[in-house]
């Protein structure tokens, strides 16, 4: 079929409603593209020749677990980039190429990985598994033993109730959001020590499910995400040195004492969508919080702007709340500030003090969109009624005239 193109470097045949993979390919191939076709299983011996092959696209096909056998990649020694998403495998397959850098088998119906598909590729760095339906079960404790270039793991939407045990101890971001997930056990993340980048967002984790000492082993870690959890109250014993800390839409009311202690690296603490009440943020909430950049307790239920915010302070999101007043000294301790954001809260015409921004030098945006409701109103239906008397006036000059 490809006769007298055997220095044929790349290949595109994606789309083309292929059944079968077609033979004689050249073997000089690097890159062979074969996605969104309807390839559903590949013959033994078709990429025999394609000693040279370092990158092989196949998703958006119809492949199976029988329509790959032990031998389908064997021969394939430098293949560095592979890509088996959107397809009908129910499991990892085995004889994987030892040479896989990037490993693609999201959005199949994979439900177990097992002790010996995957150990073998040692230099493995990236190995893509969200949108499928792995149970914490279904992954065997040793699957990834051995794997020392590992360094990112998707496992988001699955049907994760529990961290897995026996991930990689070099993985350095984890993605497990999307998941089931209703607990953090105190050695879940034991063995993980060089995590820097954690999302556990949108699980069903409760406050009382989480160890006290679950993180303690993450010194590395510099973003952790816990948003679209129940927590009622931030979690206890959390690493003291993240830079990024998201909790968003979870069912916080209050900060409790000490739970932001030691976090004087923390630049960026997002709050959004919680149950948060003036009177459950004092001043001493922020003490630790000395590198703080980057404030959000946007959608809560605040009716003041919060007092001692650390002076190192430079965005304040505080839309979607029920502050009525910005008094003078608001503002007095952070006088860095470039970014307020109060958009839709109560303030009215008045109860802004305008020298609580004249401090404020480095100020760039004041958002106050979507308050005065009440001046405004009332100026703008005034407005209204003029007009229309003038309208009514006109029309009689109007008919006089006739």
């Amino acid at each position: 079929m490809f006769n007298g193109s055997s220095n044929v470097e790349i290949l595109i045949l994606s789309s083309n409603f292929l059944r079968h993979v077609p033979k004689h390919l050249p073997p000089a191939l690097y890159k062979l593209h074969l996605k969104n076709n309807k390839l559903e299983k590949i013959p033994p011996g078709a990429f025999s020749e394609l000693s040279n092959l370092r990158e092989l696209y196949l998703q958006n096909n119809y492949l199976t677990d029988e329509g790959l056998d032990n031998e389908t990649f064997w021969k394939l020694s430098s293949l560095e980039y592979l890509d088996l998403s959107s397809n009908n495998l129910s499991r990892v397959p085995a004889g994987l190429p030892r040479s896989l850098v990037l490993l693609h088998l999201e959005k199949n119906v994979i439900q177990s990985v097992d002790a010996d598909v995957l150990t073998p590729i040692r230099s493995l760095e990236y190995l893509l598994l969200h949108s499928n339906r792995l149970r914490a079960h279904g992954i065997h404790p040793r699957a990834f033993q051995g794997l020392k270039r590992l360094h990112t793991v998707h496992l988001y939407n699955n049907a994760l109730e529990r961290v897995p045990s026996g991930l990689p101890r070099r993985v350095r971001t984890l993605m497990i959001l999307h998941n089931q997930i209703t607990g953090i056990g105190r050695d879940d993340f034991a063995t993980t020590y060089f995590l820097e980048e954690l999302n556990l967002s949108y699980n069903r984790i409760t406050s009382q499910q989480v160890h006290r000492d679950a993180f303690r082993k993450l010194r590395l870690l510099r973003s952790l995400d816990l948003s679209g959890n129940r927590l009622h109250t931030l979690p206890p014993g959390l690493p003291r040195n993240v830079h990024v800390l998201k909790v968003k839409r979870n069912e916080l009311a209050a900060l409790a004492r000490g739970a932001l202690a030691g976090m004087a690296q923390l630049r960026e603490l997002y709050l959004t969508g919680n149950k948060l009440r003036s009177r459950a943020l004092g001043p001493r909430a922020w003490v630790d919080l000395a590198g703080l950049q980057l404030l959000d307790i946007a959608g809560n239920q605040l009716t003041e702007i919060p007092e001692g915010l650390p002076k190192s302070l430079e965005y304040l999101y505080l839309q979607n709340n029920k502050i009525s007043t910005v008094p003078a000294n608001a503002f007095d301790s952070t006088p860095n500030l470039k970014g307020i954001f109060l958009r839709f809260n109560k303030l009215a015409v008045g109860s802004v003090v305008e020298s609580a921004f004249r401090r404020l030098k480095h100020l760039q945006v004041l958002d106050i969109e979507g308050n005065f409701e009440f001046g405004e109103v009332s100026k703008d239906r005034g407005r209204l009624e003029e007009e229309e008397e003038e309208d009514e006036e006109d029309e009689e000059d109007e008919e006089e005239e006739e």
